[in-house]
This record gives C-alpha cells, sequence and structure tokens, in this order.
C-alpha cells in the first residue's frame, strides 16, 4: 500500500498518477520527478523516515523507458554486511556456509529495470566501494565467483539522514554520494504540507473502510483540525495508521475527535512554536548554548549533526530502558527493524547486554 496514498478518482487527477497531494512542496517532487525519469540518471530521494520515498522511486521507474523492466527494491538498513551483500550481487554455491546453491543477485534480477536502495546510508565503507564500481562501470561479481557480470540496471537510492553530513564524518564515500546525488530529490515532511492532509485522510479511510468491512464516511467536528495542528513526527505513515485505528475504533459511522489519540486531541499536542521548524537565528541560539553547556565538542556551524546524534542516542537509551533491554520490543516502538537498532547501538556505544 502506497504510503502517500493512491488516487482511484477518475477526474480529480494529481500530477503524478498514483500520488495524493496537490500542495506547492508536491507539485516541485512532481516537477522534479518527471524530469529526472525521462534520463538514466542516478537518483537520490531524501526525505524523513514516512515521507513516501519508496512511492517517489515508483514512479520514477513507472514514468520512464524502463517501465517494462524490473523495478527491485533493496532495504539495506535491514540486512547485515554479509548478507546484503549477497543479496545485492548475488552467490555461488559454496561460497559461506549456507549457500548450498547459487543465487542470483538483485542487481542481476534488476537488468534492464530499476534498483532502489532504500536506506543507503546503513551500508558500510566496504560495500559502498563495490556499489560505486557497479555505478561507474556497469559489473559485479557474485559472491565467491570470479566471473564478471555485467547489468544494465538504474540505480535510485534513498536516505532519512544527510549524506553530505556522513561523508564529513567519513561514514558514508565522498565519490559514491556525487555518483548517487546526480538528481536529488527532496520529499517534503507532512507538517509542510498541510494541506493536503484532508485528501489523505479521505484515501485512507476508504482504503481502510474496505479492508475491515467498515462503514466511516463521516467526518466529525474538529477532527481535520486536530490533524492539521498536529507536527507528524512519523509523516504520512503515522497519519495512515492513526486512521487504521480510528475506522477500527469507531462505532459508529463518523469518525470523531475522541477516537483520536492524545497527541491529536490537544492533551498533548505540541506548541505552535514546536510545530515550526528551528529558523536560522534559533538554531545558532541553541547551537552557542549545547556547546557552552560542553553538550557537544564542535562549534555552531557543524554542531547540527551532533545535536541529532544526541536526541536519538538519549531516544534510544530512554526506549530500551522502558523495554527492560528487549531489543526487538523497543525496536517496534522506535518504528525501526532490529538490525538498524543493533547498528545505531554500536554506533552511539550502548550496551548490548
Amino acid at each position: 500500500m502506497a504510503i502517500l496514498g493512491i488516487n482511484s478518482s477518475g477526474s480529480d487527477r494529481p500530477p503524478i498518477p498514483g500520488i495524493i497531494g496537490s500542495s506547492p512542496a508536491m507539485q516541485e517532487v512532481y516537477r522534479i520527478t518527471r524530469r529526472v525519469a525521462a534520463s538514466n540518471a542516478s537518483v537520490l530521494i531524501l526525505g524523513e523516515t514516512g515521507v513516501g520515498k519508496e512511492l517517489i522511486a515508483s514512479a520514477v521507474h513507472r514514468l520512464s523507458h524502463r517501465s517494462g523492466g524490473p523495478f527491485v527494491r533493496v532495504n539495506c538498513g535491514a540486512l547485515s554486511e554479509s548478507l546484503l551483500e549477497s543479496e545485492l550481487f548475488g552467490h555461488v554455491r559454496g561460497a559461506f556456509t549456507g549457500a548450498v546453491a547459487n543465487r542470483t543477485g538483485r542487481f542481476e534480477a534488476a537488468h534492464g529495470g530499476t534498483v532502489f536502495l532504500d536506506e543507503i546510508n546503513s551500508t558500510s565503507l566496504t560495500l559502498q566501494v563495490k556499489l560505486l564500481r557497479v555505478l561507474q562501470e556497469k559489473e559485479f561479481e557474485r559472491v565467491g565467483d570470479t566471473s564478471t557480470l555485467r547489468t544494465d540496471a538504474r540505480v535510485i537510492a534513498a536516505s532519512n539522514r544527510d549524506l553530505m553530513q556522513q561523508v564529513r564524518e567519513e561514514r558514508f564515500r565522498e565519490d559514491l554520494y556525487w555518483r548517487l546525488n546526480v538528481v536529488p530529490i527532496e520529499i517534503p515532511p507532512l507538517r509542510r504540507r498541510r494541506e493536503d492532509i484532508p485528501a489523505l485522510v479521505s484515501f485512507f479511510l476508504d482504503y481502510y473502510n474496505e479492508v475491515n468491512d467498515r462503514y466511516v464516511v463521516h467526518m466529525g467536528p474538529g477532527v481535520i483540525e486536530a490533524m492539521q495542528a498536529y507536527h507528524w513526527p512519523g509523516n504520512v505513515r503515522e497519519l495512515q495508521n492513526y486512521i487504521e485505528r480510528a475506522v477500527v475504533m469507531t462505532e459508529t459511522d463518523e469518525l470523531t475527535v475522541d477516537v483520536l489519540p492524545d497527541c491529536l486531541t490537544g492533551r498533548q499536542r505540541p506548541s505552535d512554536d514546536e510545530n515550526e521548524d528551528l529558523s536560522t537565528s534559533d538554531f545558532e541560539a541553541l547551537s552557542k548554548y549545547v556547546v557552552q553547556k560542553g553538550l557537544v565538542e564542535s562549534g555552531p556551524s557543524d554542531v547540527h549533526s551532533q545535536i541529532v546524534e544526541q536526541i536519538e542516542k538519549e531516544l534510544i537509551t530512554q526506549v530500551l530502558n522502558s523495554c527492560g533491554g528487549v531489543q526487538t520490543k523497543a525496536a517496534t516502538r522506535l518504528g525501526i527493524n532490529r538490525n538498524t537498532l543493533h547498528k545505531k547501538m554500536k554506533e552511539f556505544g550502548l550496551d548490548s547486554d
């Protein structure tokens, strides 16, 4: 199911069929998507978790001359380095324990089509070297094999992290960054396109009514207003979750405010100031403050990523504590997979015990 929503109406079609959203921010996304789709250029899709990066990647493929070929998805953050290498490039029988037969990799399977590498920021520096070779030379070897294979697959990558900052921190290869970032597409968070919320709500209502054999077709007073006032840290995926919950919990044909989560009803809603991104002056002041307090070591010009990491580390620590250290449960609460959580714990030096 598409995160941004599928438009099934016949008269009010969006600029890209299959995607809901007519805000100015999304119009710019549509413009770049259509323009780049006609080329063979590599595309780097940027955006927070839950904004619908895979849907835009699919649209680029669907609108390209490769639309008749396969669209192969790979979540780079869901697999360990060794498993991801085998997943991408394939392996031969006997290459490692458990390799009982030859296996075709995703690049080989995507010949003539498109490979979508989600969470590209999760790949190791070693694997990045091999990805760079595929982008530059269009060739690779299966794990455990010496025969060189060629592929005609377009690469679309996505990241929810600032890759240039990752380059500065030597966590991501600069040469690979420039190979991937030929045409960037930045998908705005839901809080920057609140005017799209009514259409998204309508779509998700229709979808979950059908899935659950329900008939919630009316919108109670204050529902849309509450949703448009919310900050949406989980973006469209969070909206989708709340609508599904409301359809299941509503006992009548009307969706009312009382079936919405507390954060939407006003009891835990962020203030107006919290709903807006930090201005430049606000951020400079915050940067100076955290440096003075000794929370980070660098100056205001490069403190952003350190602030984010401090908050992320504290959040993971608190969730792990609340879950009694059970990583699977903590990963579910955080909305990430267990492998990603394990990588974050290792990155922040958190005790795996």
